[in-house]
């Protein structure tokens, strides 16, 4: 990555998500208005599975967008927002859980969870129309509000989710596992 790149992008606003990379801790944060790192490394940034901070935790007024591309023959995908940072793959187990999006392409869901204290919420999975497509692009929003989570899919409002974790600071990493490629992230 070129210099100036690189303080741009250690210049961008405290509030985005950073990747986390086994090797090297990457210090790239994602502006609100979506600045993706150099089409060098987006690649090896935002690589399916993705795992990334949320910087500051979640809070009202906060949104977490993610852009990418279904891929040509999907089964499934899952953003998942956790609590707490892990870097023990065995503690995932016990980690709060505010919210689980997990998209299913045969049954045409998306449902929604929460564990807490290691016990799963029941599932929601009403919704008004299934909005991913194969091999199409999509951008979800993930609004926080005070008592809510507002998820949108290509600017149309889909659900809400009512907080089950209480404490929106301590929601401060996102997950994104499954048939997708995230082209963007915010």
């Amino acid at each position: 990555m070129a210099f100036c790149s690189k303080m741009a992008v250690a210049s961008m606003e405290k509030d985005a998500i950073n990747s986390e990379d086994d090797h090297h801790h990457l210090k790239n944060s994602y502006r609100e208005d979506l600045i993706s790192p150099d089409k060098e490394d987006i690649s090896r940034i935002l690589t399916v599975p993705f795992s990334g901070r949320i910087r500051g935790g979640m809070r009202p007024g906060k949104k977490i967008i993610v852009m990418g591309i279904i891929d040509p023959e999907p089964d499934s995908f899952d953003i998942i927002l956790n609590c707490g940072h892990n870097e023990e793959k065995d503690d995932e187990e016990f980690t709060d859980v505010a919210l689980k999006l997990s998209v299913r392409f045969a049954e045409r869901q998306y449902l929604r969870s929460a564990r807490v204290s290691g016990k799963w919420s029941e599932e929601e999975a009403v919704i008004a129309y299934f909005p991913f497509i194969p091999d199409q692009p999509f951008r979800i929003e993930i609004h926080c509000e005070h008592q809510r989570f507002r998820i949108f899919v290509d600017g149309h409002q889909l659900f809400d989710f009512y907080h089950k974790v209480k404490s929106l600071m301590s929601i401060n990493m996102i997950r994104i596992v499954g048939s997708l490629q995230i082209t963007k992230l915010g």
